[in-house]
């Protein structure tokens, strides 16, 4: 319900990123990121805020794919527009995440979206996060995002999901909003 509502509302906001992409970085619009989840892998849709090529030059350079291994992030990433820079910064990139949310793969609060390579960061606990399905916003998010190393982000997932509650959630749906605002730890 919260995401056919937010969908609603947020129509012309979806209307002018688009828009802008296209005048601005050309097409496509939208970026589909294969990612596990609480039923198997699916698309997750976001604006793309990266050059086309942007697979092809990660692969072509074993410094850069290297440091990518270690965070599945780059800081100062090459590949990346500018306008994909704001648009990260503020995490207008995750709006199109609420389509996911309406079809059920997603939900508004949970552990991050992980690619599979990612699931082998998650070592024992990589079932246990397969239990539940990724949120659009969630504990890492409001507690510290790219800040933090990729270790703490697993343990802030797992801590998520074991001592979940309907209060946890709407303490980080409170949050999310001046965290996004701020842009503080995304890139």
């Amino acid at each position: 319900m919260g995401s056919v509502v937010l969908i609603v509302l947020l129509l012309p906001v979806f209307a002018g990123l688009a828009f802008l992409i296209r005048v601005v970085d050309g097409s496509p619009v939208l970026y589909r990121r294969r990612v596990v989840g609480y039923r198997g892998g699916f698309d997750a849709y976001k604006f793309r805020t990266m050059i086309p090529e942007a697979d092809a030059i990660l692969a072509a350079d074993a410094q850069l794919h290297r440091v990518y291994a270690k965070q599945f992030k780059l800081k100062s990433d090459p590949r990346v527009t500018r306008l994909g820079a704001w648009l990260r910064r503020y995490s207008l990139d995750e709006l199109p995440q609420l389509f996911n949310i309406l079809t059920g793969q997603m939900s508004l609060v949970g552990p991050r979206m992980i690619t599979a390579p990612e699931l082998q960061k998650y070592g024992p606990y990589q079932q246990l996060l397969l239990t539940v399905k990724p949120g659009l916003t969630g504990y890492w998010q409001v507690r510290g995002r790219q800040k933090v190393s990729y270790a703490e982000r697993v343990r802030m997932d797992v801590y998520y999901i074991t001592h979940w509650s309907l209060g946890l959630d709407l303490v980080i749906l409170l949050k999310t909003p001046s965290r996004v605002m701020l842009g503080e730890g995304a890139y």
